[in-house]
Order: C-alpha cells, then sequence, then structure tokens
C-alpha cells in the first residue's frame, strides 16, 4: 500500500500511469485509500470503498458470463451504483452505455438495440416502463436490478438479477484490455431524431480527464459537483477529471437551480460543469443574495469556488 500523498497540488505525471479507464480509482485506492472520493445524499465512499464496489460489480457480471467488450446499459439517476456499474464494466473488460434517465422507453430500446446491449442496469420503477420494449432488444440476456426486485415485470428470455451489497473479491481472471479497447458509448440527447451514439476508447477518456484537470489546475483538494448527466460527455467527465487527481466527486439529483446552490455550500464546492441556462439561473439567484463568492472563470483559468456555506445553503 502507497503512502497518502501530502495535502495540495496533486502532479500531473503522476497519474498517468492509468491508462484504462477503472485505474483512475484503483491507482487513488492505492495512493489516498481514506481520501473520500464519492458522494451522494448521505453517503460518502472513500476511494478504497469504491473501488471494492467497483471490484464488485466486475465480478458479478463475470459471473453472468460478460466478456470482453460486451455493453452494459445503464439505465439509473446519479448514484454508487451508476458509478460502480460504469468504471466495473471497464474493471471487467466490458463496454458501459450510460443512458439519459429522462428518455421515453422508445428512445431507450432504440439505444438498447443499436449497440447490442447484453445486460441492463436499472431500478425495479424504470423497468416496469420499458417491460413492454426490452422483450424485443434480441441481444439483451441479463437486466440487474438496483434497490430491490420488487415490482420488477417477469420478462421470459431475460435473466433478472438483484444487485448486491457486496460480492466475492478478488475477482477471477478478467480479460486484458488496452488502451485502444472500447470503454463507452455516449448516445446523444435524441433531440432531433433517435439518439446517436459516440464510440470512446480508454485513451480518449483518460486523455480527455488529464486535459481538463490540466487547464483547470484541478486538485485533490477539490471537491467536484456532478449535477449534469453522466450519460452527457460533460457530465461523465466531472467523474474522470476528480478521479484523476484524486478529488472528491458530489452526485446531485436536482430539480431546481436553488438545489444547485444549496449544493455549492453544504458541501463547499470547488468547481463544476454546468449548461447556461443552470449557469445563468445560479447567477441571478447568487446576485439576488449579493453573493460572488462562487467564481467562474473562462475555460484557460481554474474554475474556482470559495463557498460560504451559511451565505449559499
Amino acid at each position: 500500500m502507497h503512502s497518502p500523498l501530502s495535502p495540495g497540488r496533486v502532479s500531473y505525471n503522476l497519474q498517468m500511469d492509468a491508462y484504462l479507464l477503472h485505474q483512475l480509482v484503483s491507482r487513488q485506492a492505492e495512493r489516498t485509500p481514506t481520501a473520500s472520493a464519492l458522494s451522494v445524499g448521505d453517503t460518502t465512499l472513500d476511494y478504497l470503498s469504491l473501488w471494492r464496489e467497483i471490484q464488485a460489480f466486475a465480478v458479478s457480471i463475470t459471473h453472468m458470463g460478460l466478456s470482453r467488450n460486451d455493453r452494459v446499459g445503464i439505465y439509473l439517476d446519479k448514484r454508487v451504483e451508476t458509478v460502480s456499474a460504469a468504471f466495473g464494466s471497464s474493471a471487467a473488460g466490458c463496454v458501459f452505455v450510460p443512458i439519459n434517465p429522462i428518455l421515453k422507453p422508445d428512445q431507450v430500446r432504440h439505444i438498447l438495440a443499436d449497440c447490442n446491449v447484453r445486460l441492463l442496469v436499472t431500478t425495479p420503477e424504470r423497468l416496469t416502463t420499458l417491460s413492454d420494449v426490452v422483450t424485443g432488444c434480441e441481444d439483451l440476456e441479463h437486466i440487474l436490478i438496483v434497490g430491490g426486485q420488487a415490482a420488477a415485470p417477469a420478462l421470459a428470455h431475460i435473466q433478472l438479477h438483484v444487485w448486491q451489497p457486496r460480492y466475492p473479491v478478488p475477482p477471477p481472471s478478467l480479460p486484458a484490455a488496452t488502451e485502444r479497447d472500447i470503454a463507452a458509448i455516449l448516445y446523444t440527447s435524441g433531440s432531433t431524431g433517435m439518439p446517436k451514439g459516440v464510440v470512446l476508447s480508454h485513451r480518449n477518456l483518460i486523455a480527455g480527464a488529464h486535459s481538463v484537470a490540466t487547464y483547470l489546475d484541478n486538485r485533490d483538494s477539490d471537491v467536484i459537483l456532478a449535477a449534469l448527466p453522466l450519460s452527457f460527455d460533460a457530465g461523465f467527465s466531472q467523474l474522470t477529471t476528480a478521479f484523476s487527481v484524486g478529488a472528491h466527486v458530489v452526485l446531485l439529483n436536482y430539480l431546481m437551480p436553488r438545489d444547485v446552490i444549496k449544493a455549492l455550500g453544504q458541501w463547499k464546492i470547488t468547481g463544476m460543469t454546468g449548461v447556461p441556462p443552470v449557469d445563468s439561473a445560479c447567477c441571478v439567484r447568487m446576485a439576488a443574495r449579493n453573493h460572488s463568492a462562487f467564481a467562474l472563470h473562462s475555460q484557460h483559468g481554474r474554475k474556482n469556488a470559495e463557498s460560504d456555506a451559511g451565505a449559499l445553503a
């Protein structure tokens, strides 16, 4: 076990030994095992705990018979299992396909069929809305249910599994992967037609994480708010960028801009990526409260937020 890094800035080159997506977490679990990695609601996992969750998922899908390059669809809101499934798919040599939770059933069916998803990870409630469409997806063999099996419909040719909190570790021998292997397929929003897939290799994701972390000067002391959908490239980048430097990610499922404002203060957020409508609403709300502690700089500078919890909460 490596000694934890001293507080302060993390060397960019120190992270370059990660060349596969899941190694962004495994390397940090070695270096800073007790550092906070991921929070959602009242739950916070350190890097070692998150890595164990990722390993557990990799073991579980390997036991299902999934192998290298098999597609894993993830149809969930932002939660620990969403992150574990994405990075766990990488650890198992599979390809994760995050599906925007607001898509309609026909759009979800299109994605499942278009990229030959073999395993779908979702909740009983979401599966109920898909019961009429998943049976037409010939390659779909397994559905892994998060949050219990209550209300999950019976599907003749598809095996249903329930997400268990822990699976046996260490994992069995997992398929070797290279940085050129496909890591993810991200689909467009489908606002102008059926969603279209964009194929990303491990190298794409790792290089992007290092690039963004460098020009934003991200550090292990940062707390990054992940408010955008993880099915969106900029949304998922919040995870990879933070994990590449050992920072702390806070997942947020929000309804209104005020939820974002509250999270900025509650978690002492130092950085986030937003879209113009959300950014504008947040700025207007903060201006109305005469608070300007959260400073958004240009993309070539550091996005910094020196938030006062009392003022923003």
